[in-house]
């Protein structure tokens, strides 16, 4: 009897393995068809191997000598200065490597309260609640803050983890075209019948460099009884005269509300995300916002490093207004080169090509000319907006900026550069072709259009 049932076992097991074995093959079909699909269209991200520490020259695997780093997010170069490193080591021996635990079991160390205070002092909030990063911050705003009563009014290019937090809570979501405040009127008007409003917008958009009309924003808010909401990771620490953001900026830090941004940029650049505004809402978070109830602490040298950056930045405005000059020299210089730089003014600055393929074309010959920048393409960017996104660093010379301008314009010696006659707002765009080989490159195939922008 039991050798009958162990036979039967064993024949029945096998079907069971085939089909297995059938849908996993079946799932690698599917992939390789996916890839295949985004080698095709020329937006293949490949990730270089950086060999040194993070700065304005670093060394490329593969690569012979030093390259200048012209796409880091390491905005007043405070990743690798001597003291926020030591303030990092510190903080590793003093309270170790890691808590092993979330916040409200045993993961708060005086360490983490300490920089709250601090983000709160600097941003002139009541509190402030730290995070893994700020893509989790936004993650855990908008579910816990608002119900199915509420509205959130949301910029349409806003950051893609804002779109993701945003998807997870139950409130009515209206969204209002890119910097329109006259449909962002139009919204709110629609929302009154709901008991929260809340707008939210990047305060600087990674992608384009442009900045939310804040000023504009305040005032419908005021007018018609909503909340604001900024995603500061593009501008905390280095916008506005002392480096508090675009709501210093442009002078309306006492009308925004809520404030979300990351010490993974400019404040150090390790890793961390916060949510800073009213001691109440900061209460609640810790009580229900999933990211950091169900997530460990952060690093105890993460906490050091970004709380020695504070530190740095409050003491004295010098290196902010340094990253704004050396941002004006590289934009006037590219600008008098023939390129298109899209937004205002900020470190971000986008030179538009429009064809995906060129982008990356171009990225990887700048990198033979010593220059470390990247091609970006949908589905990050809109289609036909590709561009070369150069970003620039306190710590970059005014040398570095001179070589990372005449290496675009060498390589746009075997180029024609011709503008567009795309019709574009208020904006131009410049489509750089190959003399010779243009005709060589094959069309990109139709990828489908339903990722969100991912952007950092």
């Amino acid at each position: 009897m039991w050798a009958c049932r162990l036979l039967h076992a064993g024949l029945s097991a096998a079907p069971r393995g085939r089909r297995a074995q059938s849908a996993l093959t079946q799932l690698r079909g599917v992939l390789e068809e996916e890839l295949e699909a985004i080698r095709g269209a020329g937006t293949w991200k490949s990730e270089r191997v950086i060999t040194s520490r993070q700065g304005p020259r670093i060394h490329v695997d593969g690569v012979s000598g030093g390259i200048l780093n012209f796409c880091a997010n390491n905005y007043l170069g405070l990743s690798s200065h001597p003291e926020v490193i030591q303030a990092g080591l510190q903080a590793l021996e003093e309270f170790g490597a890691g808590l092993s635990s979330t916040r409200f079991i045993c993961g708060t160390q005086s360490i983490h309260k300490d920089l709250e205070a601090k983000i709160a002092r600097f941003h002139q909030r009541e509190d402030a609640i730290l995070y893994p990063s700020c893509f989790d911050a936004n993650a855990g705003l908008f579910e816990a803050l608002l119900t199915p009563q509420d509205a959130v009014l949301s910029d349409e290019l806003n950051h893609a983890s804002i779109i993701d937090g945003i998807r997870l809570c139950k409130a009515h979501k209206y969204r209002y075209r890119h910097l329109d405040v006259a449909d962002l009127e139009a919204k709110l008007q629609e929302a009154q019948k709901h008991r929260l409003r809340l707008v939210a917008t990047d305060g600087a958009f990674s992608m384009d460099g442009d900045i939310a009309p804040l000023q504009e924003i305040c005032h419908l808010a005021s007018r018609y009884g909503a909340l604001v909401f900024v995603d500061e990771c593009h501008a905390t620490g280095f916008l506005g005269a002392t480096g508090r953001g675009t709501d210093e900026l442009l002078g309306v830090a006492d009308q925004v509300t809520i404030i979300n941004s990351t010490l993974g940029k400019a404040l150090g650049g390790a890793s961390g995300g916060y949510t800073t505004g009213p001691e109440p809402l900061v209460s609640l978070l810790r009580q229900r916002a999933r990211p950091y109830l169900f997530s460990n602490s952060l690093p105890p040298a993460v906490a050091g490093c970004a709380s020695k950056a504070l530190d740095l930045l409050m003491e004295s405005n010098a290196i902010v207004q340094s990253m704004a000059a050396k941002t004006q020299r590289f934009r006037r210089k590219m600008k008098a080169a023939g390129f298109t730089i899209l937004g205002a003014n900020h470190p971000i600055c986008p030179v538009m090509l429009g064809d995906a393929r060129l982008a990356s074309c171009m990225a990887d010959d700048m990198l033979k000319r010593g220059i470390f920048v990247i091609g970006f393409s949908y589905p990050v960017v809109p289609k036909n907006k590709a561009r070369i996104r150069v970003q620039i660093s306190a710590v970059h010379s005014e040398e570095d900026i001179d070589r990372c301008v005449e290496a675009f314009v060498e390589f746009t010696d075997h180029l024609i550069v011709v503008k567009s006659s795309v019709p574009r707002p208020s904006k131009g765009l410049v489509s750089l072709t190959f003399r010779k080989h243009l005709a060589m490159w094959p069309t990109p195939p139709r990828v489908p259009s339903r990722s969100p922008r991912v952007t950092d």
